[in-house]
């Protein structure tokens, strides 16, 4: 398989994913190079919300701060850790930035940021993040597992979490019910 970059493209998970981590999933790939691929899950929101996540922390919230935004699953590695997606970039202690205008970041001055309404303008705050060794991804876009799509950051920050998922395959002009196991020859 030729060499790919799916950085800042979306991973739809297809029906006969065999990894229940994954089923019905919609993840944004935020780095994707030689070494392997990170990315995180967008469409699965947890029990946590925002501002229990800032009291676990011992991160006092601003009084006008009352988010009861879901803390989202982001992937099955480190789901000890937060994972901040955010748009812009801006400047923070430990941030990847996926390209011009959204930015990966791991650091506590973040949260302490949004916590104080001081963050940056859009957020989406994930435990745990989805890896992939060199060329695995790559192996299993061969396998039929993942349909992938240049992402929208509308999709990521706009669209409410149960609605990620088919908004992203609208991207490719399918619907959820034209999906299908089987793979043939038309």
């Amino acid at each position: 398989m030729k060499s790919i970059n799916l950085t800042h493209h979306f991973l739809i998970a297809m029906p006969a994913m065999a990894d229940s981590v994954f089923s019905k999933t919609l993840t944004y790939v935020c780095e994707h190079n030689e070494q392997g691929a990170l990315g995180i899950v967008i469409n699965r929101p947890t029990d946590l919300t925002l501002i229990n996540l800032f009291k676990q922390l011992g991160i006092p919230p601003a009084d006008s701060l009352a988010d009861a935004a879901p803390v989202l699953f982001g992937g099955p590695v480190q789901l000890d850790c937060g994972f901040v997606l955010h748009q812009p970039v801006g400047k923070w202690q430990s941030t990847l930035a996926v390209n011009g205008e959204v930015g990966l970041t791991t650091s506590l001055d973040i949260l302490k940021a949004i916590a104080n309404a001081e963050g940056p303008d859009q957020v989406l705050i994930a435990m745990g993040y989805a890896g992939w060794a060199a060329g695995q991804i790559e192996h299993e876009l061969a396998q039929n597992a993942w349909l992938t799509v240049p992402a929208s950051t509308n999709v990521i920050f706009d669209i409410p979490t149960e609605e990620r998922l088919p908004a992203a395959m609208q991207l490719l002009g399918i619907q959820d019910a034209n999906l299908s196991n089987e793979v043939g020859h038309a």
